[in-house]
């Protein structure tokens, strides 16, 4: 199966936290690649991915990146795929930094920004997954399937709390 989501890391010390995403899409059965580019480092490689992504079928790309660096907002200003930030606390800011260069974009250059760090790479791919389920009921069945797993756990996990009381 052809990937439909490219989640774009700005180092492999990124990887602990963008692998939460591929794990989520794994379960949703949605394929991806992964890959390293800095916005700073190899701003040639980051430009190339984004502008490569469409004509490679990519439908929504996922980008994280810790300090200050605009990974997530120099790959929208490239593409006009959805784009999706996930800031990384990688900084002696334990992520803030990487949370305003994601979330504030000059008007026209969108990015969808997450929270940061780990449950933001999990949301990543859930919100990639309900772009994805607007033209695709399959992939719309297992998000609501595991949307029904996740309060489930919740629900499991209240009832073993009421017993222990």
């Amino acid at each position: 199966m052809r990937p439909r989501v490219l989640i774009v890391m700005g180092s492999d010390s990124d990887m602990p936290i963008m692998e939460e995403a591929g794990k989520v899409l794994d379960e949703l059965g949605i394929p991806y690649l992964m890959s390293v580019a800095s916005a700073h480092r190899t701003p040639e490689l980051t430009i190339k991915l984004a502008k490569d992504a469409e004509k490679e079928g990519i439908e929504v790309i996922i980008a994280g990146a810790g300090m200050a660096a605009h990974l997530a907002g120099v790959i929208a200003s490239h593409t006009i795929l959805p784009v999706i930030g996930v800031p990384i606390d990688s900084s002696p800011l334990n992520g803030f930094d990487a949370l305003l260069s994601t979330v504030q974009m000059p008007p026209g250059v969108p990015v969808a920004t997450m929270a940061i760090g780990k449950a933001g790479a999990k949301n990543a791919a859930i919100f990639s997954s309900e772009i994805l389920a607007r033209k695709d009921s399959g992939v719309a069945k297992r998000l609501k399937e595991y949307r029904k797993k996740i309060s489930e756990k919740i629900k499991k996990s209240s009832r073993s709390l009421k017993r222990q009381m």
